[in-house]
């Protein structure tokens, strides 16, 4: 397998003591380079005749790779390693999000009127007119982001603590792309019904339901449950959000080969709840020929193991990915690393389109099919084309929240798909500019607005 590429996920500090002699530092760079490091920014922080002291920022693509970092610099004559820090760990410690007071409290009447007796009459307000909670409370702008902790990232049933992290990182995602505030709420249980009745309990708090790393089939359940029972917006990102950034990339990506989404073959390999969310939204989109594999090969309708989600997408064929994929037009993974073989990419039809989303290790590495495919992406930052979730949900439920949905609907999902496409005109189209970065200033505010648009064209909008 080609190596990945060094990234901030796997970052180091090293604080080194040198002897204060030319080329020793040059011998540190040279040392972390021939076990492929990454050298970042170099701080002094102390000289004197004798010695340097030196902060060293490394990026590795693994923790295997950092520790052969550190071991190849303390191989080094004469060098010491005072303090190896990791970055990341050193950037979650004490969580990474609080909560601030929107306004002052500095004053005695201040306090009388945020909190007794003047809440009081705000209290009064709400029980006899429900509505004005959104007007007078943080309902109309919070979300909670829920999980079980059941499918955290690519990494399985980690529980509930260990999904923590991943939650706070989304509510920073919220307020930095889309100035929602987001609180996570990650469950100390597994069972549907537990979880929905949780969620409906904590609802009168929030303007809508963020749902998050809960394992299919289970998602569906809950899912369609709440949309059902909440009249508040309820969203399971790791479907819904996935499905729609990958509609935009695809959108552009056959706008370059000259291909209209009716008439190509699709194959999707993973039919989780990302896979299954991808085909619903595709075929909404005009798709028509689309075939799913899983770890046992395609959907077929000869198998007796498919959930009802899988059965909506069995089709007569039947046999491994690879058979899959013989003429194929795209091929989007959401599955494993390493189950696309060049070989594979090779037999698919003219100009193929190959969006490898596994992560952090893709289905395939880029470098490998380069020269063999029209349009490649994947869920990476260190690789153009990134299909990353945070293009959709921060807009999506600022929409939402700002004409008050009652639910989100196929329309909104198709909408915000449009709208981020939209934003690479066809001028800027290239092979490696099919999708917006997430840092484009733009992308929340053109979701927001055509999710706002669709929810008033299907009714569901209540200002």
């Amino acid at each position: 397998m080609v190596n990945l590429t060094p990234n901030p996920s796997y970052s180091l500090t090293l604080r080194v003591e040198l002897p204060n002699r030319t080329g020793n530092l040059a011998a540190v760079a040279q040392a972390i380079a021939n076990v492929g490091g990454s050298l970042g920014q170099i701080s002094l922080i102390e000289r004197t005749l004798k010695i340097t002291k030196r902060e060293l920022t490394v990026d590795a693509y693994s923790t295997e790779h950092a520790e052969q970092i550190v071991a190849a610099v303390k191989a080094i004559p004469d060098v010491k390693v005072l303090k190896i820090s990791d970055r990341t760990f050193d950037l979650h410690r004490q969580g990474k999000i609080s909560i601030e007071s929107r306004i002052p409290l500095a004053s005695q009447s201040e306090l009388a009127m945020a909190y007794t007796p003047g809440v009081g009459r705000i209290c009064k307000a709400i029980a006899d007119e429900p509505e004005k909670v959104f007007s007078l409370t943080i309902k109309n702008n919070t979300v909670v982001i829920v999980t079980d902790g059941s499918a955290v990232l690519g990494l399985g049933n980690l529980g509930p603590e260990a999904a923590l992290p991943v939650m706070e990182g989304k509510a920073m995602l919220f307020k930095e792309f889309a100035g929602v505030d987001a609180f996570p709420i990650c469950l100390a249980t597994q069972d549907t019904e537990a979880i929905i009745a949780t969620v409906k309990n904590i609802a009168p708090v929030f303007g809508g339901v963020n749902l998050e790393d809960i394992s299919a089939p289970r998602c569906f359940e809950v899912e369609r449950r709440l949309r059902e029972e909440l009249d508040i917006p309820v969203f399971h990102d790791d479907q819904h959000g996935t499905a729609i950034v990958s509609l935009a990339a695809l959108i552009n990506a056959l706008k370059l080969v000259n291909k209209p989404m009716d008439l190509v073959k699709i194959v999707i390999n993973g039919a989780g709840a990302a896979g299954i969310a991808i085909a619903c939204l595709l075929k909404k989109a005009g798709a028509q020929e689309i075939w799913i594999c899983d770890s046992k090969g395609i959907l077929s309708k000869k198998r007796s193991d498919l959930n009802p989600e899988k059965q909506a997408f069995a089709v007569e064929a039947s046999g491994t990915l690879a058979d899959a994929l013989n003429g194929a037009d795209v091929f989007l993974g959401v599955s494993v690393p390493g189950v696309l073989t060049r070989e594979m990419v090779l037999t698919m039809a003219s100009d193929p389109i190959v969006f490898a989303m596994a992560n952090p290790i893709p289905e395939i590495q880029p470098e490998l099919i380069d020269n063999d495919v029209a349009v490649v992406a994947t869920g990476r930052s260190d690789y153009p084309n990134q299909i990353n979730n945070v293009l959709a949900f921060p807009g999506l439920f600022r929409g939402a929240l700002d004409c008050r949905a009652r639910v989100i609907t196929d329309n909104m999902y198709l909408e915000a798909a449009k709208a981020i496409a939209s934003l690479i005109p066809p001028p800027s189209l290239a092979r490696d500019n099919i999708i917006p970065s997430v840092f484009d200033a733009r992308v929340a505010t053109a979701v927001a607005s055509a999710v706002q648009f669709a929810a008033r064209k299907d009714g569901v909008a209540r200002q």
